[in-house]
């Protein structure tokens, strides 16, 4: 693709040389040239030249206005007019479709979402960008190209993937064309207005989301930095609880003169003669019921 889009600059580039120098006839055949060149969809250049547009006031105007169809109009728009223009080859009537497909596929449907999102320390919104793509049922697409089948359509739709001219996929079982991108066709002064009026509620649109995010990031920081804070502080509490803590051991340790370590593990364990004297009390006490026992015995 690279090698071909490489090759067909370098071919507009040559038509535009030669028609600088050419008048009359000779600028007629070469535009249709141009037009049944492979790989050129933009006329743009070709109709700023001065000596093109002399054309417009000549016998042959009615090249100039099949150029202009080609820059700007579609298959219908030269069906409309073709008792006064020249007949198309069959290339050119290819190219002429393939670009009338640009044209419906032109329009596509772009959908920016915001969904509202809750946590439990702010809420933040998510912007979401969705991006249709353009469906063209086959039945418009027969009508727009005049074709008598499906296997034609598709043919031709083939024809402009592989040409670069679009790029999508063919629904055979829904019958429709789903475009995901196509070229770029050419503008009319007039149009100018338009598409910067658009590109302004575009910059502005993300003015606002940008001021969205800005906004939510503030807030991040600031929940972060609160959270640090936090940490901080019951770090800092549990460290003055353990010096409390050994503070008052030694305080008591210091009381009964033993080691602080000591005392600490004094209180956690019993004495060792306590179970010893527990111990011994319990066998004397069974040691003297069965003594007694043996007594009442010996009296019976």
């Amino acid at each position: 693709m690279a090698a071909e889009g490489k090759v067909t600059g370098q071919s507009q580039e040559q038509f535009l040389l030669l028609a600088k120098a050419a008048r009359g006839a000779a600028l007629a055949s070469l535009i249709h040239q141009v037009l049944e060149a492979p790989g050129i969809y933009v006329f743009g250049e070709l109709l700023d030249m001065p000596a093109v547009r002399e054309l417009a006031d000549s016998e042959f105007s009615p090249v100039f206005r099949l150029l202009t169809i080609f820059a700007y109009g579609t298959y219908a728009d030269y069906l409309a007019e073709a008792a006064n223009l020249p007949p198309l080859t069959e290339a050119q009537k290819n190219k002429l479709r393939h670009l009338s497909v640009v044209t419906l596929a032109a329009k596509i449907k772009v959908v920016a979402l915001f969904f509202p999102e809750f946590s439990s320390h702010w809420d933040y919104l998510v912007l979401v960008t969705i991006i249709f793509p353009q469906c063209i049922p086959y039945s418009v697409l027969l009508e727009q190209l005049q074709l008598k089948n499906v296997r034609q359509l598709e043919d031709l739709v083939i024809e402009a993937v592989y040409a670069d001219v679009l790029r999508g996929s063919l629904d055979q079982r829904n019958q429709r064309l789903e475009v995901d991108y196509s070229i770029g066709r050419d503008i009319r002064r007039e149009e100018l207005s338009t598409i910067t009026r658009t590109l302004q509620e575009w910059c502005q649109g993300c003015e606002v989301v940008l001021s969205g995010i800005e906004e939510q990031v503030s807030r991040a920081n600031q929940h972060k930095e609160q959270q640090l804070a936090l940490k901080q502080q019951i770090e800092s509490e549990v460290a003055n609880l353990k010096k409390t803590i050994k503070v008052t051991t030694a305080a008591a340790a210091a009381a009964t003169s033993q080691d602080p370590e000591q005392h600490l593990t004094e209180l956690r364990e019993p004495a060792p003669g306590t179970n010893q004297r527990q111990t011994s009390k319990k066998t004397s006490k069974a040691k003297g019921l069965r003594g007694s026992a043996k007594i009442w015995s010996k009296s019976n």
